[in-house]
């Protein structure tokens, strides 16, 4: 199955829908990503449509709601975390301090622009 995403005039993702791919076979029987999206038009009427990878083997991830295509890089981008996090070279979002590199879990804090470690439950009943 192929996907393809629907964006609006900015280029943000405003939904992914699943296309049989045999709608994308052109007359040589080959996968041609002009023809989903011919196929996506006519169901739709919308005709700014884009397609996607499950597996991530196109366009750097898999295109999900809110994320935006950047056409000049030919790659989706998600949707920034937090205001201070920057995108880098490999369009990954990346905070302004390393997340520490251990077995811990953490949680990034937006307001003291740090790490905080998440502590574990304990549900075990007493």
């Amino acid at each position: 199955m192929a996907h393809f995403a629907e964006l609006d005039e900015n280029n943000v993702v405003l939904k992914v829908i699943v296309v049989h791919n045999n709608e994308l076979l052109d007359d040589e029987g080959q996968e041609n990503e002009t023809k989903g999206i011919e196929f996506c038009n006519s169901l739709f009427g919308h005709t700014n449509w884009v397609q996607t990878s499950y597996n991530n083997n196109m366009r750097k991830q898999f295109a999900g709601t809110g994320s935006t295509y950047d056409s000049e890089n030919d790659v989706f981008i998600s949707p920034q975390p937090y205001s201070s996090w920057t995108l880098d070279d490999n369009f990954d979002w990346q905070p302004p301090t390393p997340m520490p590199e251990d077995d811990n879990l953490y949680i990034w804090n937006e307001e003291t622009q740090s790490w905080e470690l998440v502590e574990p439950i304990n549900d075990e009943t007493e």
